[in-house]
């Protein structure tokens, strides 16, 4: 185990930097005044339109039965992100550059053409999001179009013309965005059964009920190309040393459970009532991305290729946790406690869904923000911790879950980059 000042001090880092359960938006007191504002009335940050929905999507989550799945949050975080992406490349193919919209007021930074792309992204961010929202949400369906209709009148004036234009755009990306949620096999009951043995898995709940999202292995993913395609190796056998070893460290911290380390697998449990795992690594993300002033087509991307690995390594851990369907340490030992907030989660335990989550995560966004590598392997390493802490996983189980992910990361940046990517607009 580390020394508890290095746990505190992480600890300090997530929640003081990185936000918390409010998932409120972070704001960088150091951007420039430059990118404040411009001359259309639309502030450069501030008027990305994503960061917005991603945050409408943050809070339709956070007060949804979703908030207590996070492979069923993540799924709507990856339909709203990509289509985002795939509506704004599509409706600056589209639309172009308007060179009669000069925009030519000296220090609006936006350039020939700039306003007519600047509205026509907003648009297509703001058509697409409300179709995948509504899909999702449909009894919000009136405020997300109210969202719409503020962001098309942020700017001065009338509603601009290449904000509708791209808005069209953008809701036909979210009706094919629809079209693959219907049929990418995430709501098709799952038929198997649980096999029965020594060191395997078995539902603690009364009564006994199917392992949670044991379907995910039968989605389409978004770029794997087979849901075993990052499968692990076994685990430690049932009984071995190794794995006696493990489970002794469980027990350990279980026996002498101090209240940092409570706090710590309170705050990476991401559980109801929040906007979940992959909630917060978007509320990372945003910060970052207003940080480092992206553009429009800039942040999207971000979002896409962070949401959508995240998607695929949940896939991939599915596909190893019912390969191997390893028993639970409190299974293993009922001495074990839990932290009753968090509770013992009704699927398998290796590898761990959460350092999946954030391993992928964390591989996407040291992508794009390689400054912030050193930070987001402290947070990996700590979501691992806090499943250990909370009594739910082994070791072994948190550090297979990380290189999973980032398996998975590495591989959607590899294909992204290559130019076949399922996700539009490198």
């Amino acid at each position: 185990m580390k020394p508890i000042e290095r746990i505190t001090l992480l600890y300090a880092l997530a929640t003081l930097v990185y936000g918390c359960d409010s998932d409120r938006r972070l704001v960088d007191p150091g951007v420039s005044k430059s990118l404040m504002a411009d001359a259309s009335g639309v502030p450069s940050t501030e008027g990305l339109a994503s960061p917005r929905w991603q945050e409408t999507a943050r809070k339709f989550i956070t007060q949804s039965a979703l908030s207590g799945n996070s492979a069923a949050a993540t799924r709507v975080y990856a339909y709203l992100s990509v289509a985002q992406h795939d509506a704004v490349v599509r409706a600056e193919d589209a639309i172009g550059v308007n060179e009669s919209e000069t925009d030519a007021t000296p220090g609006n930074g936006l350039g020939s053409g700039g306003r007519s792309r600047l509205e026509a992204d907003r648009g297509a961010v703001a058509g697409a999001s409300a179709v995948v929202l509504t899909y999702f949400d449909p009894a919000d369906a009136p405020l997300f179009e109210d969202q719409v209709q503020d962001q098309a009148n942020a700017g001065p004036g009338l509603p601009h013309p290449d904000f509708g234009r791209g808005e069209a755009v953008g809701r036909q990306v979210g009706a094919e965005a629809i079209a693959r949620a219907k049929t990418d096999g995430f709501d098709l009951p799952w038929t198997g059964t649980v096999p029965v043995g020594s060191g395997l898995w078995f539902s603690s709940a009364k009564p006994p009920r199917p392992p949670a999202n044991a379907q995910l292995p039968g989605m389409r993913p978004f770029f794997l190309t087979s849901v075993d395609q990052f499968r692990p190796g076994a685990p430690p056998a049932f009984g071995s040393p190794s794995y006696l070893a493990a489970l002794a460290e469980v027990r350990g911290i279980s026996d002498t459970r101090m209240a940092e380390q409570v706090d710590i697998a309170l705050f990476w449990a991401r559980g109801a009532g929040t906007s979940s795992i992959g909630g917060f690594w978007n509320t990372i993300a945003t910060g970052w991305i207003e940080e480092s002033g992206l553009r429009e087509r800039e942040a999207t991307h971000v979002f896409a290729l962070l949401d959508a690995a995240m998607m695929d390594a949940a896939i991939g851990c599915w596909d190893a946790k019912l390969t191997y369907w390893f028993i639970r340490p409190p299974q293993a030992d009922p001495a074990i406690t839990l932290i009753p907030a968090i509770g013992l989660p009704n699927h398998p335990s290796y590898p761990s869904a959460h350092s999946c989550y954030c391993g992928a995560a964390a591989g996407i966004l040291s992508g794009f923000f390689p400054a912030k590598t050193d930070s987001l392997n402290a947070m990996v390493a700590q979501a691992g911790l806090a499943r250990i802490y909370a009594g739910i996983h082994y070791r072994f189980d948190v550090e297979t879950g990380a290189q999973l992910g980032r398996n998975v990361a590495r591989f959607v940046s590899e294909v992204d980059r290559s130019g076949s990517s399922a996700v539009a607009g490198r």
